[in-house]
């Protein structure tokens, strides 16, 4: 294993990483390097070629997480094995993207991590009485996989959705405000979001999440699914969720928070981010690590697209995987689209 690899374990020893070369691949190596799915500690060493960097690219006001200038898409890809170990060092021939089912040429491949902007969307309705300590140490554990150059900020929500930190680069000052958080009232979790979308477009980084933490479905916005999920569709915001559920068999459940699984696996998957529900409360803080190491482990692929139409419609896109050789069957997480600019 080389020094980069193990300075990367040892920093997110709880997040199992699997990486790989193009080389282990090639066809004069004729005994290509196998990972055993069944064992969540496999990993492959390697020595990757060094990732080209991604040209500058012009955000306009209905880029979601692909960004888009004149000529230049950008999608932010996660590769997973089925055990849901991160994939890193892939290669731009072990990936396809197609555009409304019309394959396009690759034109840019990175992995380079970037500075993120990140709101934290914290649930603290009545529900979360029991919940909250977990929670905060899940913020806690994910402030740790940060970098200097992030920014965050922080809005909490029960009857009504609150900017209770604005942006900043200190974490030590969303935590301490967590600390005095008290679980009361009604759950408005979707005007939580609303908040934190437009408290995102004041963010300087090019590369923006949100981390949703809450139990369950909304019973108080005034916004409507329909319409956060029309919003965050035009956004150039990767959401990714923490849902804290009593367990099917559960009669404490309600219907809201039967519900909720549904609806934050929905706003994730369209954004290209991903939804972690979670019983075990224990579980929170390694959940939470495993979603700051993801989004600090992605691809950035660009593309020219085919069909140059500035005509405002919705493309669909779709990154298909190269299979590599002695490997389990991986998985990508993308945006599932974007809005063309228009005249």
């Amino acid at each position: 294993m080389n020094v980069s690899t193990q300075t990367r374990l040892h920093r997110w020893a709880a997040i199992p990483v699997l990486c790989f070369a193009a080389a282990a691949f090639a066809a004069q190596d004729p005994k290509p390097t196998e990972v055993k799915p069944q064992s969540p500690d496999a990993r492959v060493t390697i020595t990757p070629r060094a990732p080209k960097p991604v040209p500058g690219a012009k955000e306009e006001r209905r880029t979601p997480n692909i960004r888009i200038d004149t000529n230049l898409v950008q999608i932010n890809v996660t590769v997973t094995t089925p055990l849901g170990q991160v994939v890193t060092a892939m290669e731009r021939e072990h990936f396809r993207i197609f555009e409304d089912k019309v394959e396009q040429k690759i034109a840019s491949f990175t992995s380079e991590e970037a500075p993120l902007s990140i709101g934290l969307v914290f649930d603290m309705s009545g529900s979360m009485g029991n919940k909250l300590h977990k929670s905060r140490q899940a913020a806690a554990q994910f402030f740790r996989t940060s970098n200097p150059e992030d920014e965050f900020f922080l809005v909490t929500f029960n009857e009504r959705p609150e900017l209770t930190v604005p942006l900043t680069h200190n974490t030590e000052e969303i935590q301490n405000r967590l600390a005095f958080t008290n679980a009361k009232g009604r759950t408005a979790l979707l005007d939580g979001v609303y908040l934190a979308m437009a408290q995102m477009k004041k963010s300087k980084n090019p590369r923006k999440a949100i981390l949703i933490l809450s139990d369950g479905g909304d019973n108080s916005s005034r916004y409507t699914e329909s319409e956060i999920r029309n919003l965050v569709r035009e956004s150039d915001v990767q959401i990714y969720a923490i849902g804290i559920f009593e367990p099917m068999g559960s009669r404490g459940r309600t219907a809201e928070e039967l519900s909720g699984p549904g609806m934050l696996n929905e706003l994730a998957e369209q954004t290209g981010g991903r939804h972690f529900p979670v019983e075990n409360l224990n579980d929170l803080p390694d959940v939470a690590a495993k979603i700051g190491v993801e989004l600090r482990s992605q691809y950035i692929i660009g593309y020219s697209p085919m069909n140059l139409e500035r005509d405002g419609k919705y493309r669909r896109v779709e990154v298909k995987l190269v299979q590599p050789r002695g490997l389990p069957p991986l998985r990508a997480y993308f945006r599932t689209g974007y809005y063309a600019p228009a005249q």
